[in-house]
């Protein structure tokens, strides 16, 4: 038995197009096709496709929605969006829907077929211009967090620390190869910032966001 495929397309002519390609592909049958995103949806609940070919762009409901009520409704139907819409927004907004492909209309006809093909096996499959941008996001380092007390400075935080961890003025100093007045000096700066009295307080600050428990 063949693979069942929905055709959706707003655009008579390109979808025409798509029909006879993947009609004359051994192993393929085309079951229906839509011109609509809401009528993409009634389709694919008659008909349960294996995969949905679906441009972004359609009247009614958007190729994101439709993806959405098609996935929810029957999830071994497999959604390929193929569209002119390269945006990366739109990309990640197809995938959130359960698109499992994204291919630009541009794409060679192998492409596409290879696409329905994989998409039925439940992989995910991408243009490889798409496939990029994909992998480029994922690449991005990771932004860098937030410091605990940010209005510290990076001499005060670790003073705080080591307060936090229990030791005294003493052992901090040598810690850091500070005198002890510089230690004082740092520690006042702490408690002011902090909006803390004394030591006690400081040490229940710091211990809240994490500090000191090694």
């Amino acid at each position: 038995m063949g693979l069942r495929v929905l055709v959706v397309d707003d655009h008579p002519l390109f979808r025409f197009g798509v029909v006879t390609l993947l009609g004359n592909e051994p192993g393929i049958e085309v079951v229906g096709e839509a011109a609509s995103g809401a009528n993409a949806v009634d389709a694919a609940a008659a008909l349960r496709p294996d995969v949905v070919v679906m441009d972004l762009h359609l009247p009614d409901l958007s190729g994101i929605q439709a993806a959405r009520h098609i996935v929810t409704a029957n999830p071994d139907t497999g959604v390929l969006m193929l569209t002119m819409a390269d945006e990366s927004e739109s990309v990640f907004a197809a995938m959130r829907a359960g698109a499992r492909g994204y291919l630009l209309k541009d794409a060679e006809p192998d492409e596409i077929i290879r696409a329905v093909q994989a998409v039925a096996r439940r992989e995910a499959i991408f243009g490889p211009d798409i496939a990029n941008r994909v992998l480029g996001f994922f690449n991005q380092p990771a932004p860098a967090s937030e410091p605990v007390f940010p209005e510290l400075t990076t001499r005060e935080r670790e003073v705080l620390e080591l307060i936090a961890a229990g030791h005294s003025n003493g052992v901090i100093a040598n810690t850091l190869c500070l005198s002890p007045k510089t230690v004082r000096n740092h520690i006042s700066n702490v408690f002011a910032k902090l909006h803390v009295t004394d030591r006690a307080g400081a040490i229940v600050r710091a211990r809240d966001a994490g500090l000191g428990r090694s």
